[in-house]
């Protein structure tokens, strides 16, 4: 019989970002991180000396025998504090490490939560739902360059980027050790707003759950959350230590769940990471021979006389990616699922990865001898897709030229490479279902991108917005990038720039003054603007303030319409910079 685990792990991987966390205490057990019940014990020990008892070897029986009932954390803390900040005080010296406790690796983030973070990293898990009050999770998330969006209140909740558009969603439903607002009471545990509830019907609803280090004895409010979840879309797994509770047993029962019986948190995410982590290797090329090949590019472009050697490396690599991807799950014969539709994209992606690096190289530091071969191997895959089979999966034939299309520009973004960026965006492709040439920006980018349907990407797990397709291409470059961008930050904003470009060289190859103007008055077609592919940045208005702000600078405007953008007239470029700003205007309020 197959292991649980093993199971898991193979449903995490054919299906990314579709399991969900929810982690309970028993997670930040290993920290030195006292449980509840161990710090209700504590507090009782605490209580008894007052009164000079100081030792006794079972705390409860003392309890039990002294006030005629069982411990209570939530009666302890009610009677022990009166406000939510009295009771945030009191925790806070379980939560918070202090010189010797780092000195010792106690209350830091464990093997749990560090391997907890690579599998986000990787983007198998998006979701994470924590009754904890620590922050363990978001530490060892930004150790390996994650930033969590953390949802620790109803204030938080009203800000938060949309849980589609967020790299990682974390939702405290206890709240935070260092906010006020924290629930630890029986009354406080008993019910949450109806915000927070609207957002875990749909966690529950859209994904799958995996649970470890929460009994579920606790947390009503949680449970009733758990139990009132419509639909049974994706599998439930409760890692647990020793028999589940029969709270617990009843919530599986009722998922249809399966139960994983762990030795504790950080062997059973260490194993599980392990496991989704070979599936990966299995379909990925060799890491080692990726990173070598992208060495090896950079080696070759800083010297004249390795020309051809980048050559041959490059028609290689070429060579190899289109006869890896002729058969097997590319095949174009058989219906096409949303399993299917995310296994051949995961191995179009796993497959292309080293030639993308490659351009990202060349686009970063080339010099403008590689651009036409570049060119030509873009349009080489911008051909493919005919023959007969599944619509879908013959149009996905294409994708490797828009993900090669993306690793060459943002790489001559990244270079400042304005001119050589225009090309690219306007090189003349011919496509399999088309003998007409037209515009590279024009076929591959975005919504011009015809096998680009978007209803089709949003079946990518956390992606069910209007720019699914970019959000998706967005999390996939953040990792084929890191060699020669700083961090995520740095990355989005290029990356947003990039696309805000590529709307801009739609709009100068289909488009002129005239009818940028004729669009802007409302008495003739009344939209306000001329349609252009829209990318993540129509939603996200911080880092679109900062780089339309950027395209006012005389210099950068200069290097622009240099380029070719706006047909280099700076009347062009104004008009259409707010026509676009209106049409993401209109998106986002969608």
């Amino acid at each position: 019989m197959i292991d649980p685990t093993t199971a898991l792990a193979f449903s995490m991987y054919e299906n990314k970002g579709v399991f969900a966390l929810l982690l309970g205490s028993g997670v930040s057990r290993a920290a030195h991180i006292p449980t509840g019940w161990e710090i209700t014990l504590d507090l009782v020990r605490r209580i008894a000396g007052l009164t000079g008892i100081t030792d006794q070897p079972n705390w409860a029986k003392w309890h039990h025998e002294q006030f005629g009932k069982e411990p209570s954390y939530s009666e302890l803390l009610d009677q022990l504090s009166i406000t939510p900040d009295e009771r945030r005080s009191i925790l806070h010296s379980y939560i918070e490490p202090t010189a010797d406790d780092f000195a010792e690796g106690k209350k830091v983030p464990t093997k749990a939560h560090h391997a907890i973070a690579r599998l986000v990293q990787a983007g198998f898990i998006r979701v994470i739902i924590t009754t904890n009050f620590d922050r363990l999770l978001e530490n060892a998330l930004r150790d390996v360059g994650v930033e969590p969006m953390v949802i620790k209140s109803d204030d938080d909740l009203k800000g938060a980027v949309p849980l589609i558009h967020s790299r990682c969603f974390i939702l405290k439903v206890h709240g935070d050790y260092l906010d006020t607002r924290i629930r630890n009471t029986e009354r406080e545990l008993s019910a949450y707003t109806p915000e927070v509830d609207v957002l875990l019907d749909r966690v529950f609803d859209e994904h799958g759950l995996i649970v470890c280090g929460w009994s579920a004895d606790w947390d009503p409010a949680l449970k009733a959350a758990i139990t009132r979840a419509p639909n049974r879309r994706y599998p439930l797994f409760w890692a647990t230590r020793g028999k589940a509770s029969q709270l617990a047993q009843d919530l599986i029962a009722l998922r249809g769940g399966k139960e994983i019986i762990i030795e504790g948190a950080d062997p059973f995410f260490e194993n599980l990471e392990r496991l989704v982590r070979i599936q990966s290797d299995l379909q990925q090329p060799n890491p080692r021979s990726t990173e070598l090949m992208v060495a090896s590019a950079k080696k070759y472009l800083g010297k004249p006389e390795y020309r051809i050697q980048l050559g041959d490396l490059i028609q290689e690599e070429t060579k190899h990616l289109i006869t890896s991807t002729q058969s097997g799950p590319f095949a174009s014969q058989g219906n096409l699922d949303k399993t299917r539709f995310i296994n051949v994209i995961s191995r179009y992606e796993g497959s292309s990865e080293p030639l993308a690096r490659i351009f990202g190289v060349l686009g970063r530091w080339g010099l403008g001898a590689e651009f036409d071969d570049a060119t030509e191997i873009i349009k080489r895959f911008a051909a493919r897709g005919s023959g007969n089979g599944s619509v879908i999966i013959l149009a996905l034939e294409t994708y490797q030229a828009v993900l090669l299309l993306y690793a060459y520009g943002i790489g001559l973004l990244k270079a400042k490479r304005f001119k050589e960026l225009f090309r690219l965006f306007s090189a003349e492709v011919t496509t399999a279902r088309s003998n007409e040439l037209s515009p590279l920006v024009q076929s591959f980018f975005l919504d011009s991108w015809s096998r680009g349907d978007n209803d089709w990407w949003k079946l990518l797990p956390g992606f069910d917005g209007r720019t699914a397709l970019s959000n998706h291409l967005h999390d996939i470059f953040a990792l084929w990038t890191d060699d020669y961008l700083l961090g995520l930050d740095e990355f989005t904003l290029l990356f947003e720039e990039f696309e805000l470009l590529g709307s801009l060289a739609y709009l100068t190859t289909i488009a002129d003054l005239k009818t940028l103007k004729e669009a802007a008055t409302p008495d003739t077609w009344g939209c306000g603007f001329v349609w252009a592919p829209p990318g993540r940045i129509a939603w996200d208005s911080s880092n679109r303030e900062r780089i339309l702000k950027s395209f006012t600078n005389p210099e950068k405007v200069k290097l622009i319409l240099d380029a070719g953008f706006a047909r280099g007239e700076e009347e062009f470029l104004r008009e259409a910079l707010a026509g676009l700003r209106r049409l993401f205007g209109r998106i986002s309020m969608r």
